[in-house]
């Protein structure tokens, strides 16, 4: 199951009591607020199902789809959208900490960083933020379109050494308007899961 052939919204949340039964896998998608999210995930899910708004902070929700109605694509609440109350943003905090605590079926993070800059502070808490969890996550580049080939090596290589990633942790560069990457990540994903499932075939 490599290729996305059925996509269908579950529903939106606010708190665990709202999430779908835990009884797919599930892979989360998290980044700052201006950083693309919605149309990375329109690329993949090769639809547009995420609203693309020109005023980043639009998801204020947890929204749960279904791809093949075999695996959960959750799209969490951007971070860091400064023209918003101090109170939103720490409401928006509290969704994504309570989500990512309360999701066993949770495989892995997909965490997207804007490619045509260093990752933000805030990027490097959501990384350490995911580890101190042990959450399994993946780092996805966003709008590369926008960078010369040198440019995605460098962008790469600092995406890298601001993060604290090793050599060998997956990086994707990727770009949702010329769909650079999107084939990769979905490979990526349904790899994932196909290894976690035999893992626990395997313990049982």
């Amino acid at each position: 199951m490599s290729t996305i052939k059925k996509v269908e919204f579950i529903k939106s949340a606010t708190k665990p009591k709202e999430y779908p039964p835990p009884n797919k896998p599930e892979i989360a998608v998290v980044g700052r607020s201006n950083v693309g999210k919605s149309s990375f995930i329109n690329a993949i899910l090769k639809r547009n199902i995420a609203k693309v708004s020109s005023k980043p902070g639009k998801t204020k929700l947890i929204n749960f789809f279904s791809l093949n109605d075999k695996v959960y694509f959750v799209d969490l609440p951007g971070y860091g959208f400064a023209a918003v109350s101090k109170a939103e943003r720490q409401r928006w905090k509290d969704m994504i900490e309570q989500y990512f605590m309360n999701r066993p079926n949770l495989n892995f993070v997909i965490m997207l960083v804007d490619s045509r800059y260093e990752p933000t502070k805030l990027d490097v808490v959501m990384r350490e933020w995911l580890e101190s969890m042990d959450i399994p996550f993946v780092v996805v580049a966003t709008k590369v379109d926008k960078l010369t080939q040198k440019e995605k090596s460098r962008a790469k290589k600092m995406i890298r050494e601001t993060l604290d990633l090793e050599k060998d942790f997956p990086v994707f560069l990727t770009s949702a308007k010329e769909g650079t990457g999107i084939k990769d990540v979905i490979s990526y994903i349904f790899s994932e899961i196909e290894k976690s499932k035999n893992q626990k075939e395997n313990q049982t």
